[in-house]
């Protein structure tokens, strides 16, 4: 079986999550990170195709400071988080309310603003069984990371920490799978200048 196909092909409702609903307020470029052009095409583009080519269940594209609508793929599902401004854990709540409502075993939750992890390191954990998967880049545990509907229970309803704390908190839930890429995150147009 082709690998890229493996989470469809073999009927795991486990969802991809890119979290794309924060203000980017260090980024001082005249438009939101996320539009800001990287190597030809804005940089929340780079994540979609990285994800589309993974090919999960589903995939939801959580949105709140700036409307993304005209760049999302056709078969991805915007998610609307209304209280986006009060942390990361109220934009990763919207993903999780609706994953449940739509019935998802799993969901893998990476960043709108990392460009450069490719498809196969979300695929490989999305395929990876455990209750929290958390990709490694060079030894260094970043996002992409799987959170099966079991430890939603315990992901935090305010501030802006969205899975950070339960992988800190609950080693025995966590295994670690090695990814190729790179996780750096475009924070300020400095990021944006070194990429381009």
């Amino acid at each position: 079986m082709e690998p890229a196909r493996s989470l469809v092909a073999m009927g795991h409702p486990v969802a991809a999550v890119i979290l794309a609903a924060g203000g980017g307020t260090r980024f001082a470029g005249p438009t939101h990170k996320l539009l800001a052009p990287l190597q030809g095409k804005p940089v929340i583009e780079w994540v979609f195709d990285a994800v589309e080519e993974a090919a999960f269940h589903r995939v939801y594209v959580v949105t709140g400071s700036v409307d993304l609508g005209l760049h999302l793929p056709p078969s991805f599902i915007e998610v609307h988080a209304e209280d986006w401004a009060d942390g990361q854990s109220r934009t990763l709540q919207a993903a999780v309310t609706q994953a449940g409502a739509d019935d998802q075993e799993a969901i893998v939750v990476g960043l709108g603003d990392q460009p450069m992890v490719p498809a196969s390191a979300w695929r490989s954990v999305g395929a990876a069984s455990g209750q929290v998967v958390a990709a490694t880049f060079g030894g260094e545990r970043r996002p992409p990371v799987k959170l099966h509907r079991s430890i939603w229970d315990l992901l935090p309803t305010e501030g802006d920490a969205g899975a950070r704390n339960l992988l800190r908190d609950r080693p025995d839930l966590v295994s670690e799978i090695p990814c190729t890429g790179n996780p750096t995150d475009i924070d300020t147009i400095e990021d944006l200048q070194r990429w381009n």
